[in-house]
């Protein structure tokens, strides 16, 4: 039996996995670049607001301070009565309306030099009469109002820069957090293709093959496998199939090397050899479970004088020709063997000797009946000599000694007989009897 492979179409699991790999590499390399570019935008947001915006809101809120600390001196000079304490408070102002963060800011600036001359004329006014600061105290009042719209803008300026800033972290890091989530949704679909593309195409084909390589067995037919796009599972496959040939050659082969192993190349019966083997165990059996089981030993009468006067074809015809014989008159469960040249063995189980005898009876009348033609023209009959003997209590080998001794009588007591052994299990103590002269 041979295998013929037939070419399949398909692709090698590392090209397929490469491809995949390369897959994955572009779309998460992509997804990687998006997230450090909304990851850099953090930081650039983080560093600005670090060097720029708070060193910003610093100077905002120095100066909303400064506008706050020169509206609350302004309230001083209108709340005291000393003119000390007015020159004092007009100090401060001036020193507060010279500050850098004053100066930086125009607005603040502008407002700043208006409630200095404002507060500076108060004072003045104040030298020539104490109660002259109150005339000017509803100005200050919508002055003072100003100051504080003043403060809130800065204060709200800073803010503004603030958020401005953390607005752009925040949208960068919200775009990061939907692209991470895109690229999780990614992840989830490529491993799932990728865990459906390794079941289908790798996992079940393994486990077919598996099941195959388990049940591979000569009694079973050749497997058979669902097609596969992967060309090491092909291989695979295709090599079961060869194994699987293999086996049932080898089967064929064993099968052919038992039957020139354990048959007579010439008769077709056991040989010497098995048909010790085989009777060993049928007779360790019926003596276990105490069951009868008889053997016998037979031999072709005058074979030698046979063979010398038609030739060895005409001897090798003729037992070939008992050889059929032995099978059509035994049964199927008795054991058959050539013993040597032209002597045979028996093994009769489940029957005692005097039935066996009358088995070993019928096939010495068919061979006595029996003519042969010999492929020269002419034709023989042939007279078989047996002895029998109990093999139910005794060793294989001591049953047949007893049965060649009862053959041995036969022989003596003329040929073309059959006779039965007395039964002792004693080597040489058998006593015989011409069976066939006592059945018939």
């Amino acid at each position: 039996m041979s295998v013929v492979i037939k070419p399949q179409r398909g692709y090698y699991a590392s090209r397929a996995f490469a491809l995949l790999a390369a897959i994955f590499l572009v779309i998460f390399g992509t997804a990687v670049v998006l997230l450090a570019l909304d990851q850099q935008r953090v930081i650039d947001a983080n560093n600005r607001l670090q060097e720029q915006t708070v060193p910003e809101i610093i100077r905002y809120q120095r100066l909303a301070r400064n506008l706050e600390q020169l509206r609350q001196e302004g309230e001083r000079i209108f709340a005291v009565n000393s003119h000390a304490s007015r020159q004092q408070s007009m100090f401060v102002v001036t020193l507060i309306a010279s500050h850098p963060s004053i100066l930086e800011h125009p607005s603040a600036a502008k407002l700043t030099r208006e409630t200095e001359q404002f507060l500076s004329e108060v004072v003045r006014q104040s030298v020539r009469d104490d109660n002259r600061p109150a005339d000017f105290y509803d100005e200050w009042q919508r002055l003072a109002a100003r100051l504080g719209t003043q403060v809130d803008d800065v204060s709200i300026q800073g803010v503004d820069l603030v958020t401005s800033d953390l607005n752009v972290a925040t949208e960068a890091m919200r775009l990061a957090r939907y692209k991470l989530i895109a690229v999780l949704v990614l992840f989830g679909l490529f491993l799932l293709a990728f865990v459906v593309l390794v079941r289908r195409h790798l996992i079940r084909p393994l486990q077919a093959i598996d099941r195959a390589l388990s049940s591979l067995s000569v009694v079973q037919p050749a497997p058979e496998f669902l097609p596969t796009a992967m060309r090491e599972i092909q291989a695979v496959e295709e090599a079961i199939r060869e194994q699987h040939a293999l086996l049932i050659q080898n089967d064929q082969a064993r099968h052919v090397l038992e039957q020139l192993a354990n048959k007579d190349g010439l008769t077709g019966l056991m040989n010497r050899r098995h048909f010790m083997q085989v009777a060993e165990v049928e007779l360790q059996r019926a003596q276990r479970y105490r069951r009868p089981v008889t053997v016998a030993m037979a031999d072709l009468d005058y074979f030698k004088k046979l063979n010398d006067t038609y030739g060895h074809a005409a001897g090798d015809l003729v037992l070939k020709t008992f050889a059929d014989l032995v099978r059509e008159a035994l049964r199927q469960s008795d054991l058959v063997c050539r013993y040597g040249g032209e002597e045979f063995a028996f093994l009769f189980p489940e029957i005692d000797p005097g039935d066996a005898a009358k088995l070993a009876e019928r096939l010495r009348l068919r061979c006595s009946e029996t003519e042969i033609a010999l492929p020269d023209g002419r034709s023989v009959k042939v007279t078989v000599s047996i002895g029998l003997a109990d093999a139910s209590e005794c060793p294989i080998e001591i049953a047949l000694k007893h049965a060649d001794e009862a053959l041995y009588d036969a022989k003596h007591l003329g040929r073309n007989t059959v006779v039965l052994a007395g039964g002792h299990a004693e080597a040489g103590a058998a006593s015989s009897e011409p069976y066939s002269a006592r059945l018939f």
